[in-house]
């Protein structure tokens, strides 16, 4: 395996980008990272049972929605595959995992114990780089890197009973174009990769009202002071994770049987609208892809 290592600017730790072979310059994915931007991401081959490419993996990013995953995840562990789900969770499972349901989600981190549903899930799953949020009302602020959400989906795909895998996979193969707050979450993964896709997206710091709502009316909050995030201006508490820079994700697989799983993390400088995030992660996402192909 060819290892590059590289010195990110103004730090003295060494970073490493993983490619299997060598790429193109034209074709290496970092190149569209713009510099105020700040990125991470992996490609994992569960044919192969190596990683693909990889750069910053273990950076802690705020996950916003990503946890998502998690909380449906540790919500079906708890109870075992043969549990049945009650009408009452399964209308916020479905849609939490489909369409980003954030009140769906602010409903479960509360029911299910708030930052415990994290710790469960770090121990469960061997994560490295998870940590429940420092603010436990706000679940958009747990860390994660892109090498735990590759975990996780490698969890979900070959080690969790079937009827969790295919509850869990099944949704997100559902994802839908407009999530429930009216933001097209269609931007990276699913814009970028044609045929059969699976994907979990995370925002956060963009604002409540999105720049072409595609519901007509979001519904309020269920919990004042349980949400994604805490109000701009709060004196907000984290360990090493951003919580003020507008973030962006894709994660998800795509491939016969869920073959590759990709995961992109984004932080934009402060300011940066919608738009601007998702043409730019949809186009490092398109690197990304692109050079994974080259060294499949």
């Amino acid at each position: 395996m060819t290892k590059i290592r590289l010195l990110a600017a103004g730090v003295t730790a060494a970073v490493t980008a993983v490619f299997l072979a060598p790429v193109p310059a034209n074709a290496d994915p970092r190149a569209e990272i713009a510099a105020d931007a700040q990125a991470a991401f992996a490609v994992f081959d569960r044919k192969t049972g190596r990683t693909t490419i990889a750069w910053d993996q273990h950076k802690q990013y705020r996950s916003a929605s990503v946890v998502k995953i998690l909380i449906a995840l540790d919500y079906l562990e708890k109870r075992g595959p043969d549990a049945e789900i009650p009408p009452a969770d399964l209308v916020r499972l479905e849609p939490m995992l489909r369409s980003s349901d954030d009140n769906a989600a602010s409903e479960l981190w509360v029911q299910e114990g708030w930052e415990k549903i994290v710790e469960r899930m770090v121990v469960k799953l061997g994560l490295e780089d998870t940590a429940p949020p420092v603010n436990v009302g706000f679940w958009g602020y747990t860390a994660l890197s892109a090498s735990d959400v590759v975990k996780i989906y490698r969890y979900l795909l070959d080690e969790a009973h079937p009827k969790i895998r295919d509850f869990i996979m099944g949704n997100l193969h559902q994802a839908t174009k407009c999530a429930t707050d009216g933001f097209d979450q269609s931007f990276g993964l699913p814009s970028v990769v044609h045929g059969e896709v699976a994907y979990k997206q995370g925002w956060s710091r963009f604002g409540d009202v999105p720049p072409r709502p595609c519901v007509e009316k979001p519904k309020p909050p269920t919990y004042p002071g349980v949400g994604k995030d805490g109000p701009v201006g709060q004196d907000l508490r984290s360990a090493d994770v951003d919580l003020t820079r507008p973030a962006m994700h894709t994660t998800g697989t795509y491939g016969r049987n869920d073959r590759k799983i990709m995961v992109v993390l984004t932080l934009e400088p402060v300011g940066t609208t919608w738009d601007v995030s998702a043409e730019r992660i949809t186009r490092l996402t398109r690197a990304v892809h692109l050079a994974d192909r080259i060294l499949d």
